[in-house]
């Protein structure tokens, strides 16, 4: 994948054809692919049935992130079921998933989102935060390359834990990434009563009641978990923050 950096790619077939389908592949395996021209914000819309074949899409391989793979949640799902002595059937009724999609992700077939992966862990008795590497030295410093980001299915960011929980810490830290043009889910599930968000680097949108402030680097923002939210990266530049949350936020 590295030899692809900085790479620009044609790629046809409509946004819902084999382009749209082959540009989403690299995206899950870790490039930031963001589409220029006229259809950068609508790759994935699908066109109307019969209706004219949307042109081209150009498609730029801008940075290889070090994710942690799906199979690496599918691992730690698969063992922790088993050692519970839990079917595939009774772990996704309670997880609220179907058992296909549950045998999937244990496969490190299929990416669980957000709320997949927070009512499997419901579901096992754990914290979203057993499926997710920590640092890990002495349990109080995390190395800039040790983080390790990692994503889910139903948003383009990636995320970086920056804590520990252990010892009874509720102060819960992660690094998102934002990629160019890309959305994040939409109230997204999370354990926290407040946050706070310091962009780093870039510009994010954060909508909250219906509003939204533009947050440029050195800016933050401090709300209460329950406000309807939303973020976006309207740039064509990737954009970092530091997400917090007590006492959890994944």
């Amino acid at each position: 994948m590295n030899r692809l950096e900085g790479k620009i790619a044609l790629i046809s077939g409509g946004t819902t054809g084999t382009g749209a389908v082959i540009a989403k592949r690299f995206q899950t395996e870790g490039a930031t692919v963001i589409a220029t021209g006229a259809n950068r914000k609508h790759w994935r819309r699908p066109r109307r049935n019969h209706g004219p074949r949307s042109p081209p899409h150009f498609f730029m391989f801008t940075e290889m992130k070090k994710n942690i793979p799906s199979a690496q949640f599918g691992g730690k799902i698969r063992a922790l079921r088993q050692r519970l002595k839990l079917t595939l059937d009774c772990t996704a009724r309670a997880a609220g998933i179907s058992k296909p999609f549950l045998s999937q992700i244990e496969r490190g077939l299929a990416m669980p989102s957000i709320a997949s992966l927070k009512g499997i862990a419901d579901a096992l008795g754990v914290a979203v935060q057993y499926f997710v590497d920590a640092p890990n030295e002495q349990k109080f410093v995390c190395r800039g390359e040790e983080v390790s980001f990692f994503e889910f299915a139903d948003t383009a960011n990636s995320f970086a834990r920056l804590t520990h929980k252990s010892g009874g810490r509720r102060l819960e830290a992660v690094l998102v990434r934002f990629p160019p043009y890309q959305s994040g889910p939409a109230d997204m599930p999370t354990s926290a009563q407040e946050e706070f968000l310091y962009v780093t680097s870039g510009e994010i949108s954060l909508t909250l009641e219906g509003k939204t402030f533009v947050l440029k680097t050195g800016d933050s923002a401090h709300y209460q978990s329950t406000l309807p939210q939303g973020w976006l990266n309207n740039q064509s530049t990737e954009a970092l923050a530091i997400w917090v949350g007590t006492p959890n936020l994944l």
